[in-house]
């Protein structure tokens, strides 16, 4: 990939050297002839460091700047602080929310900071000026610019502090009306004559003592040229009400791009690791570690096609029993899985980053690891904290003693988060054991952009499925052998009747079902974690006492006060659960053991998923999403397109009809006149539609699968329950979960 500069016509090789060559010959062009010098000013930008504030506006841009924090890995010069902003009106917005295949379609957004792309004639008088001015005199010249859309302030510290609020500002339509009235001009293409006289109409007919569209069609078109695009989506979104969904909406994604140079995107790396055996016995074991892309929108991401194998992590076997507890070989086992996770993501922080192709086009990324999703004894593995839920500080996030783990009335501080810094320094110290974490050294405290005790995120399955309420089914089975009745008090200590155990389990359901959504304002976030607390403190209230450790669990601690701080960092929790890795052990490891020879197996595995990735390749566009049917069960109706209305609503008056195949009937006329309508447009006055139909009960389809709709299948009704993926270009036009829409068949219609 070869990079041209537009001053000098010079080839550079990638894409840093080509963004320092660009601001440095920049400084020494002519910039005398204003056609030139116009066109280079809307290709290039010099951000000024006094563009780069923290504000939250900035925080969202897609124009990325560098941070005065150099990042580890990099060995950039203190020049890349003023590096030069490029726009490339071929290479997309962002790389956030869309599916790996959209990508190259969208243009960058301009960043908030940035001044307005239009000249005043004393600015255009300035660009005949050389470039040897001060930068006292470039400040001057931007204040008397500024000055000149304020109304000309007559104190010049007046002028200096509008000039600021101005670059601060993110332009925004001043209200709905405004907002609407462009929205009709540029989605009809009308011309700025018609615009005119709508603003006209509209200010004759609204009886409004002042206007609330632009003077002009032309006024309102080069406020839209000012604007970012997520103005134009969202026009009422404020600071104030964040939302998270997918990653690029995140905490961290605003923060880690800040740290990339200009022009690239952020590659956000997602790692998935956990041993399972290879056979029913146990015998043997792999360590599979997989990656996937938090750039791939979450309901795409959930697919097992999405997620690569990495690799097999090695497993270090002890010669007996003795040896396999002893602390020097624990030692030997972590120290190796760190080394290991160094040898296959070092290569990923290059000072350059890495060309990614896709579509035919060359994106500049830089890849960072997000996130690392696992259960909590892998968790511990990657932290390197104690994986004893009786150690002293058993939580990978902070540093909670195991007497409070329960305690769910900690405010912040009380309890401290672990960090890179603080562990370190216990680990130098040799002072880990009073912070309960291993004595090996974290290979992520030297990794950029990630707190590797953060990053491991609670996962929702391990947390809650097969955790907590796996514990809240237990304790109520004690509860109920012990008291022996719900209703009455029996006279024991601390009776508890049965409303309370339902109230335990409503709560528990309104707290699930929260954590199941798929996008969250702060609002949703506050009202998820007040429902955490009223379930956990009825839950503590009713169970404590029948806990051998009081309710002392790490995961109760980690949901409590842990869950809530992940989705404002990462996003919605639907984005890191394991509910959708744990299949790929099955394809990764259990089957493809079995038809390896048991020598060299990890190699075996690997070219067995290889072979079979190639063939699901070659084979996907010829196999339809569309299961074929192969059998049809016994016909129930039979009609033709021209009496299909009073054949329909004669079965419809049949009592004996069940009530959800009259529902089929209805919503298949709704959709029979709406084809007809359709068609009719096109249909010439000599052509006719010539259709019959036929209803059955059932239908084989090619994997074997039956899907039924009758009144009578052994002398029952029976409509069978449907899942049904939706196509990706229709995915936002449905309700769906993760892209899966759940129906009941109603009838089974076959057209002739």
């Amino acid at each position: 990939m070869a990079f041209e500069c537009p001053f000098c016509n010079r080839v550079l090789s990638s894409c840093s050297a080509y963004s320092q060559h660009v601001k440095r010959c920049s400084e020494n062009y002519d910039s005398s002839s204003s056609s030139s010098s116009e066109e280079i000013q809307n290709e290039f930008d010099i951000i000024t460091p006094e563009q780069d504030d923290n504000s939250e506006d900035n925080r969202n841009n897609e124009i990325i700047y560098i941070s005065d924090d150099e990042p580890m890995f990099s060995s950039r010069s203190n020049e890349t602080s003023d590096i030069m902003q490029v726009e490339i009106d071929e290479l997309p917005q962002s790389m956030n929310s869309l599916t790996f295949e959209e990508f190259a379609s969208i243009r960058y957004e301009e960043p908030a900071s940035r001044e307005p792309e239009f000249e005043t004639d004393e600015s255009k008088s300035k660009s005949d000026e050389t470039e040897t001015e001060t930068d006292s005199e470039f400040k001057s010249d931007k204040t008397e610019f500024e000055s000149d859309k304020t109304d000309n302030e007559s104190d010049e510290s007046e002028e200096s502090e509008s000039a600021e609020e101005e670059t601060e500002t993110i332009p925004k339509f001043p209200n709905n009306t405004y907002s609407d009235l462009m929205t009709l001009i540029i989605q009809h293409n009308l011309n700025n004559k018609a615009g005119n006289a709508i603003i006209r109409f509209f200010n004759k007919h609204s009886n409004l003592p002042t206007s609330l569209l632009p003077k002009n069609i032309e006024q309102g078109r080069k406020l839209m040229d000012r604007m970012k695009l997520i103005n134009l989506l969202n026009k009422e979104k404020t600071n104030n009400n964040r939302n998270y969904s997918e990653q690029y909406t995140s905490n961290w994604w605003a923060q880690t791009e800040k740290t990339l140079p200009t022009g690239s995107y952020l590659l956000s790396i997602i790692l998935y690791s956990d041993a399972s055996t290879t056979d029913t016995l146990g015998k043997n074991t792999l360590h599979p570690i997989f990656v996937t892309l938090g750039n791939i929108i979450t309901w795409r991401r959930n697919k097992p096609d999405v997620k690569q194998l990495l690799a097999y992590l090695p497993i270090i076997k002890a010669k007996d029993d003795t040896q396999k507890i002893s602390e020097e070989h624990k030692n030997i086992v972590r120290r190796t899985f760190h080394k290991s996770l160094k040898f296959l993501l070092s290569p990923l922080y290059d000072d350059n980053g890495i060309e990614l192709e896709l579509n035919n086009s060359i994106f500049w990324c830089f890849p960072r690891i997000s996130m690392i999703i696992s259960d909590w004894p892998e968790a511990c593995t990657f932290a390197l904290t104690y994986k004893s839920t009786k150690s002293n500080y058993p939580c990978h996030f902070c540093l909670v003693s195991k007497e409070d783990l329960s305690n769910i009335n900690l405010n912040s501080n009380q309890i401290e988060p672990r960090s890179h810094n603080n562990m370190k320094l216990y680990y130098k110290n040799n002072t880990g054991k009073n912070v309960s974490i291993e004595n090996v050294r974290n290979f992520f405290w030297s990794v950029p952009n990630i707190n590797i005790y953060a990053a491991t995120v609670p996962d929702r399955m391990h947390h809650l499925d097969l955790g907590l309420f796996q514990h809240q089914l237990n304790f109520t089975k004690i509860l109920i052998n012990k008291q022996y009745e719900l209703y009455e008090d029996s006279g024991s200590l601390n009776f508890i009747k049965n409303n309370k155990i339902t109230e335990v389990y409503l709560k528990w359901n309104k707290m699930y079902l929260l954590s199941r959504k798929e996008n969250y304002e702060e609002s949703d976030v506050t009202l998820l974690q007040e429902s955490i607390n009223e379930w956990a403190k009825l839950f503590i209230e009713l169970f404590k006492e029948h806990s051998k450790s009081e309710l002392q669990f790490p995961k109760l601690h980690s949901w409590v006060f842990h869950i809530c701080s992940s989705i404002r960092e990462f996003g919605a929790i639907n984005g890191y659960t394991t509910e959708t890795y744990e299949s790929l052990h099955k394809d990764c490891v259990k089957k493809p053991y079995k038809l390896t020879n048991k020598k060299e197996i990890e190699k075996q595995i690997m070219k067995i998923i290889r072979r079979k990735a190639i063939i699901t390749e070659s084979s996907s566009k010829e196999i339809p999403k569309t299961p074929i049917a192969l059998k049809y069960s016994k016909k129930l109706y039979e009609f033709c397109i021209q009496n299909a209305e009073i054949y329909i609503q004669t079965r419809m008056n049949d009592p004996d009809l069940e009530k959800e195949m009259k529902l089929g009937f209805e919503k298949f006329l709704e959709c029979l006149d709406a084809y007809l309508d359709f068609y009719d447009r096109k249909l010439s006055k000599h052509e006719e539609i010539d259709m019959i139909f036929h209803i059955y009960g059932g239908v084989t389809l090619k994997f074997g699968s039956i899907i039924r709709a009758t009144n009578k299948f052994y002398k029952k009704p029976i409509f069978s329950n449907i899942a049904v993926e939706i196509n990706a270009d229709e995915i936002f036009e449905y309700t769906s979960d993760n892209g899966v829409c759940f129906a009941q068949v109603k009838i089974k219609i076959n057209i002739l």
